[in-house]
């Protein structure tokens, strides 16, 4: 298994938005220089974000982006299951339909399992657990650029 750029963006674009809640709205073209993210890909990216209910757009003079939750309510897993669908290390683990072999395999339950404690570890960490974890790293260098 392997998370993809629009998993690994997503989260990016969600840091982003939150670094910058309770500032002006979030222009694409803003958070595709700081965050080194082609703005024709962000912009199809945002969709999946909207779509999932996370990003609100406004249109407009004073439009742009900004987050639709606060960012203690959205996981890691939230974002990167909208990004890239049902986290999941191998194909049988989603559905018995994925294999034919699903009744006799003996290394199915140990996917199973491996697979539930990365859901369960991407879960247990929120949008704010990532903004704090971000902010203390800038705490350390001085330095407070909200760029990723």
């Amino acid at each position: 298994m392997k998370i993809s750029t629009k998993g690994r963006y997503g989260l990016r674009i969600m840091l982003d938005l939150a670094l910058h809640q309770g500032k002006s709205k979030r222009l694409i073209r803003d958070i595709s220089k700081s965050q080194n993210i082609p703005q024709k890909y962000l912009g199809r990216l945002i969709i999946s974000l909207r779509e999932a209910g996370f990003v609100h757009s406004v249109r407009g003079v004073n439009g742009g982006l900004q987050l639709a939750r606060l960012p203690e309510s959205l996981t890691a897993l939230d974002i990167v299951e909208a990004m890239e669908g049902p986290l999941s290390i191998v194909d049988c683990v989603t559905g018995a339909d994925k294999c034919d072999n699903i009744g006799q395999c003996a290394t199915r339950e140990i996917w199973e399992r491996v697979n539930s404690e990365i859901r369960k570890s991407l879960a247990s960490v929120t949008l704010k657990d990532i903004m704090d974890i971000y902010l203390a790293k800038q705490s350390e260098t001085g330095i407070f650029d909200y760029s990723i």
